[in-house]
């Protein structure tokens, strides 16, 4: 670890008897094989972070979209996350969102990319990013909204919405209550990024088990309305039902499906 990191970091407290295994630990083995950073999202990561020279990724897995050429300090949970990332990437360390193991004001910027929804208290680890961050907290995450209306969950996965029942308010909608930014991003039709939504225009690839063991909706719904809702996609598919009710995707290059990137600026937050 970089010296000039080395020193922020902090003993983990207790966690209070919470499940010490993380959610990766068992959905993530084969993660690295479908999950890789697409490039166009990658600069808006990036240029969202501005000046920040000094960044910890919260969440961090296996290090996808952590910016090349500034300080970096990974933080994940798991394991099995941490023991696939690439020789070279930024150090890893043990911590949660909601018990970030560094000091306050310890790094220029906190980011987070996709993770949030694996959280156990969303708002708790928001606040410890905005204690850890200099100047901005930027996480990439979703509005569910539109997310809702996407035909892998509108058409096949309906048991989708139960996932959300009783759950804390995600970052999208954290942001939208206070004075955070928010910028929708496209997803491109060859995302190189295989999350549950990259896939819109190319349905195939949700049969291909190797896909689905990288979604982590795959791993949290129940494994028989998974396999019924897959033996309904190929059999759209084959007949041409899929093609028909979808034609109006066919032509598009990019889809917003509720990805959003939202930035707090800490020179206008008064948090």
């Amino acid at each position: 670890m970089p010296g000039s990191l080395r020193n922020r970091v902090r003993a983990l407290p207790d966690n209070g008897g919470m499940d010490p295994r993380p959610a990766y630990d068992v959905m993530g083995v084969r993660y690295s094989t479908t999950r890789h950073e697409d490039p166009r999202i990658a600069r808006a990561i990036w240029d969202a972070l501005g000046d920040a020279m000094s960044v910890a990724n919260i969440g961090a897995g296996t290090g996808n979209y952590e910016p090349r050429e500034r300080k970096v300090i990974a933080i994940e949970p798991s394991d099995v996350m941490r023991a696939q990332r690439r020789p070279g990437s930024a150090p890893a360390i043990e911590g949660t969102a909601e018990q970030i193991p560094l000091e306050v004001a310890s790094v220029d910027a906190a980011m987070a990319v996709l993770s949030d929804q694996h959280w156990h208290d969303r708002a708790a680890g928001l606040t410890e990013m905005l204690r850890i961050a200099r100047r901005r907290v930027v996480a990439l995450t979703f509005d569910e909204r539109p997310r809702e209306q996407f035909w892998l969950t509108r058409d096949y996965l309906t048991e989708y919405a139960s996932l959300r029942r009783g759950r804390d308010p995600s970052l999208y909608e954290l942001a939208v209550r206070g004075t955070a930014v928010i910028r929708p991003v496209p997803v491109p039709h060859d995302c190189a990024d295989g999350f549950a939504l990259a896939f819109w225009r190319r349905p195939a690839a949700y049969l291909d088990p190797a896909v689905r063991a990288g979604i982590s909706i795959f791993h949290l719904l129940d494994p028989t309305h998974v396999q019924n809702a897959m033996d309904r996609l190929a059999d759209d598919l084959a007949s041409g039902a899929w093609a028909a009710r979808n034609r109006d995707l066919l032509e598009l290059d990019e889809l917003d499906l509720g990805l959003r990137l939202v930035v707090w600026d800490k020179d206008h937050d008064p948090r």
